[in-house]
Protein backbone atom coordinates (compact mmCIF):
# COMPACT_ATOMS: atom_id res chain seq x y z
CA UNK A 1 0.00 0.00 0.00
CA UNK A 2 3.28 2.31 0.58
CA UNK A 3 6.15 1.53 -0.68
CA UNK A 4 8.76 4.29 -0.60
CA UNK A 5 12.64 4.23 -0.21
CA UNK A 6 15.28 7.07 0.03
CA UNK A 7 12.35 9.31 1.17
CA UNK A 8 13.79 12.87 1.94
CA UNK A 9 12.61 16.32 2.49
CA UNK A 10 14.05 19.40 3.44
CA UNK A 11 12.76 22.87 4.25
CA UNK A 12 13.06 25.72 2.39
CA UNK A 13 15.27 27.08 5.09
CA UNK A 14 17.30 24.50 4.81
CA UNK A 15 16.04 22.27 7.78
CA UNK A 16 16.71 18.59 6.66
CA UNK A 17 13.45 16.99 8.18
CA UNK A 18 13.25 13.67 6.19
CA UNK A 19 16.48 11.37 5.24
CA UNK A 20 16.45 8.41 3.05
CA UNK A 21 13.73 7.00 4.76
CA UNK A 22 12.61 3.55 3.54
CA UNK A 23 8.89 2.66 4.00
CA UNK A 24 6.95 -0.44 3.10
CA UNK A 25 3.37 -0.26 4.73
CA UNK A 26 1.07 -3.85 3.59
CA UNK A 27 -2.96 -3.72 2.97
CA UNK A 28 -4.68 -3.48 5.91
CA UNK A 29 -1.70 -2.65 8.44
CA UNK A 30 -1.74 -0.89 11.69
CA UNK A 31 1.47 0.89 12.00
CA UNK A 32 2.76 3.05 14.84
CA UNK A 33 4.84 6.18 14.21
CA UNK A 34 6.79 7.19 17.19
CA UNK A 35 9.65 9.23 18.28
CA UNK A 36 10.48 12.86 20.11
CA UNK A 37 9.40 15.79 19.05
CA UNK A 38 11.01 17.25 15.94
CA UNK A 39 11.53 13.29 14.97
CA UNK A 40 10.08 14.43 11.72
CA UNK A 41 6.40 12.33 11.88
CA UNK A 42 3.95 15.34 10.58
CA UNK A 43 6.84 16.36 7.58
CA UNK A 44 6.45 12.21 6.83
CA UNK A 45 2.70 12.09 6.72
CA UNK A 46 2.82 15.47 4.74
CA UNK A 47 5.05 14.18 2.39
CA UNK A 48 2.73 10.75 1.75
CA UNK A 49 -0.71 12.70 1.64
CA UNK A 50 0.99 15.02 -1.55
CA UNK A 51 0.90 18.07 0.76
CA UNK A 52 5.00 18.42 0.87
CA UNK A 53 6.37 17.36 -2.02
CA UNK A 54 9.39 14.86 -0.98
CA UNK A 55 12.40 13.77 -3.08
CA UNK A 56 12.54 9.73 -3.03
CA UNK A 57 14.67 7.01 -5.03
CA UNK A 58 10.84 5.41 -5.26
CA UNK A 59 7.61 6.66 -3.82
CA UNK A 60 4.16 5.16 -4.37
CA UNK A 61 1.07 5.20 -1.56
CA UNK A 62 -1.93 3.68 -2.55
CA UNK A 63 -0.98 3.00 -6.31
CA UNK A 64 0.09 6.68 -6.81
CA UNK A 65 3.54 9.46 -6.35
CA UNK A 66 2.82 12.31 -4.71
CA UNK A 67 5.45 13.80 -6.13
CA UNK A 68 3.83 13.64 -10.13
CA UNK A 69 1.21 16.77 -10.07
CA UNK A 70 -1.67 14.60 -12.16
CA UNK A 71 -0.94 11.62 -9.80
CA UNK A 72 -0.83 14.06 -6.76
CA UNK A 73 -4.82 15.44 -7.53
CA UNK A 74 -5.63 11.48 -7.02
CA UNK A 75 -4.39 11.46 -3.73
CA UNK A 76 -7.29 12.92 -1.93
CA UNK A 77 -9.56 10.08 -2.82
CA UNK A 78 -7.12 7.56 -1.67
CA UNK A 79 -5.38 8.60 1.17
CA UNK A 80 -6.89 10.59 3.91
CA UNK A 81 -4.96 12.61 7.01
CA UNK A 82 -6.59 13.55 10.89
CA UNK A 83 -4.86 16.12 11.95
CA UNK A 84 -3.89 16.63 15.85
CA UNK A 85 -6.03 19.53 16.61
CA UNK A 86 -9.61 18.59 15.47
CA UNK A 87 -10.55 22.17 15.00
CA UNK A 88 -7.95 22.44 12.30
CA UNK A 89 -10.19 20.21 10.70
CA UNK A 90 -14.08 21.47 11.21
CA UNK A 91 -14.88 24.14 9.51
CA UNK A 92 -18.70 24.07 8.28
CA UNK A 93 -21.67 25.30 10.45
CA UNK A 94 -22.82 21.61 10.74
CA UNK A 95 -21.28 18.14 10.93
CA UNK A 96 -22.98 17.16 8.20
CA UNK A 97 -22.01 19.74 5.99
CA UNK A 98 -18.33 19.08 7.19
CA UNK A 99 -18.74 15.27 6.27
CA UNK A 100 -19.92 15.85 2.91
CA UNK A 101 -17.74 18.58 2.04
CA UNK A 102 -15.11 15.86 0.63
CA UNK A 103 -17.09 13.80 -1.58
CA UNK A 104 -19.04 16.73 -2.94
CA UNK A 105 -15.92 18.10 -4.52
CA UNK A 106 -15.44 14.30 -5.78
CA UNK A 107 -18.07 15.46 -8.44
CA UNK A 108 -20.44 13.09 -6.90
CA UNK A 109 -24.36 13.28 -6.49
CA UNK A 110 -25.97 14.44 -3.87
CA UNK A 111 -27.88 10.87 -3.12
CA UNK A 112 -24.19 9.58 -3.15
CA UNK A 113 -22.84 12.28 -0.78
CA UNK A 114 -25.61 11.82 1.94
CA UNK A 115 -25.02 8.18 1.91
CA UNK A 116 -21.13 8.70 2.68
CA UNK A 117 -22.00 11.04 4.92
CA UNK A 118 -24.53 8.44 6.81
CA UNK A 119 -22.04 5.81 6.64
CA UNK A 120 -19.27 7.87 7.79
CA UNK A 121 -21.02 9.38 10.40
CA UNK A 122 -22.64 6.01 11.77
CA UNK A 123 -18.70 4.20 11.53
CA UNK A 124 -17.80 6.62 13.99
CA UNK A 125 -20.83 6.53 16.17
CA UNK A 126 -22.08 9.91 15.46
CA UNK A 127 -25.29 9.15 13.89
CA UNK A 128 -28.32 11.89 14.67
CA UNK A 129 -25.20 14.59 14.71
CA UNK A 130 -25.91 16.21 11.53
CA UNK A 131 -27.27 19.37 12.22
CA UNK A 132 -25.13 19.71 15.43
CA UNK A 133 -22.55 22.88 15.05
CA UNK A 134 -18.85 21.10 15.32
CA UNK A 135 -17.46 23.66 17.68
CA UNK A 136 -20.01 22.71 20.74
CA UNK A 137 -18.72 19.14 20.40
CA UNK A 138 -16.80 17.50 23.20
CA UNK A 139 -13.37 17.00 22.51
CA UNK A 140 -13.98 13.19 21.74
CA UNK A 141 -17.19 14.04 19.09
CA UNK A 142 -15.01 16.67 17.09
CA UNK A 143 -12.21 14.06 16.87
CA UNK A 144 -14.73 11.60 15.92
CA UNK A 145 -16.46 13.84 13.69
CA UNK A 146 -12.68 14.88 11.82
CA UNK A 147 -12.36 11.19 11.46
CA UNK A 148 -16.18 10.80 9.70
CA UNK A 149 -15.20 13.38 6.98
CA UNK A 150 -11.84 11.87 6.17
CA UNK A 151 -14.00 8.02 6.15
CA UNK A 152 -16.33 9.86 3.81
CA UNK A 153 -13.70 9.43 1.15
CA UNK A 154 -13.60 6.16 1.71
CA UNK A 155 -9.64 6.01 1.80
CA UNK A 156 -7.16 3.29 1.02
CA UNK A 157 -4.63 4.48 3.72
CA UNK A 158 -5.54 6.54 6.39
CA UNK A 159 -2.82 8.73 8.53
CA UNK A 160 -3.32 9.88 11.99
CA UNK A 161 -1.34 12.52 13.36
CA UNK A 162 -1.72 12.34 17.54
CA UNK A 163 -4.95 10.97 17.63
CA UNK A 164 -5.69 11.11 21.19
CA UNK A 165 -4.19 14.33 21.97
CA UNK A 166 -6.83 16.58 23.87
CA UNK A 167 -8.98 13.46 24.78
CA UNK A 168 -10.76 12.50 27.99
CA UNK A 169 -10.36 8.71 29.51
CA UNK A 170 -13.21 8.00 28.21
CA UNK A 171 -12.68 9.87 24.37
CA UNK A 172 -9.61 8.05 24.87
CA UNK A 173 -11.07 4.40 25.23
CA UNK A 174 -13.55 5.07 22.51
CA UNK A 175 -11.33 6.42 19.93
CA UNK A 176 -8.69 2.72 20.66
CA UNK A 177 -12.36 0.63 19.83
CA UNK A 178 -13.01 2.79 16.91
CA UNK A 179 -9.46 2.54 15.24
CA UNK A 180 -9.49 -1.29 16.02
CA UNK A 181 -12.57 -1.67 14.31
CA UNK A 182 -11.58 0.02 11.22
CA UNK A 183 -10.34 -2.47 8.54
CA UNK A 184 -8.14 -0.08 6.99
CA UNK A 185 -4.51 0.73 6.67
CA UNK A 186 -3.25 2.57 9.48
CA UNK A 187 -0.30 4.69 9.99
CA UNK A 188 -0.79 6.48 13.47
CA UNK A 189 1.95 8.47 15.12
CA UNK A 190 1.39 9.30 18.24
CA UNK A 191 3.24 9.86 21.93
CA UNK A 192 0.52 7.67 23.74
CA UNK A 193 2.52 4.58 23.27
CA UNK A 194 0.00 2.47 24.84
CA UNK A 195 -2.63 3.05 22.58
CA UNK A 196 -0.10 2.08 19.75
CA UNK A 197 0.67 -0.94 21.71
CA UNK A 198 -3.54 -1.31 21.71
CA UNK A 199 -3.63 -0.42 18.06
CA UNK A 200 -1.14 -1.49 15.99
CA UNK A 201 0.97 -4.90 15.18
CA UNK A 202 4.16 -3.08 14.08
CA UNK A 203 6.24 0.23 14.87
CA UNK A 204 8.65 2.34 13.10
CA UNK A 205 10.94 4.45 15.53
CA UNK A 206 11.94 7.62 13.75
CA UNK A 207 14.53 10.62 15.14
CA UNK A 208 16.27 13.36 13.89
CA UNK A 209 14.08 12.49 10.29
CA UNK A 210 15.89 9.06 9.88
CA UNK A 211 14.10 5.49 10.31
CA UNK A 212 16.04 3.71 13.92
CA UNK A 213 14.08 1.09 14.02
CA UNK A 214 11.56 -0.98 12.93
CA UNK A 215 9.82 -4.42 14.50
CA UNK A 216 6.81 -5.43 16.17
CA UNK A 217 4.93 -3.68 18.79
CA UNK A 218 5.28 -5.81 22.10
CA UNK A 219 9.03 -6.41 21.12
CA UNK A 220 10.11 -2.63 20.24
CA UNK A 221 8.18 -0.89 23.26
CA UNK A 222 9.99 -2.96 25.16
CA UNK A 223 13.65 -2.09 24.71
CA UNK A 224 14.36 0.06 27.39
CA UNK A 225 17.37 0.83 25.84
CA UNK A 226 15.88 1.95 22.10
CA UNK A 227 13.10 4.18 24.18
CA UNK A 228 15.79 5.78 26.56
CA UNK A 229 18.14 6.17 23.95
CA UNK A 230 15.02 7.97 21.52
CA UNK A 231 13.27 9.90 24.15
CA UNK A 232 10.70 7.84 24.54
CA UNK A 233 9.35 5.52 27.95
CA UNK A 234 8.61 2.13 27.93
CA UNK A 235 4.70 1.84 28.08
CA UNK A 236 3.71 0.97 31.82
CA UNK A 237 2.10 -2.70 30.97
CA UNK A 238 5.14 -4.02 29.15
CA UNK A 239 7.88 -2.30 32.07
CA UNK A 240 10.06 -5.61 33.22
CA UNK A 241 8.59 -7.53 30.27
Amino acid sequence: MIDASGLSFTYPDGKRALEAIPLRIMPGEAVGLVGPNGAGKTTLFLCLAGVLTAQAERLQVAGLDPRVASQRKQLPGRVGIVFQNSDDQLFSATVGDDVAFGPLNLGLSRDDVRQRMSEALGQVGLKGFEERVPFHLSGGEKRRAALAGVLAMKPEVLLLDEPSMFLDPRGRRELIHLLQALAITKIIASHDLDLILDVCQRVLVLDQGRLVAEGLTRTLLADTSLMTTHGLEVPYRLAGS
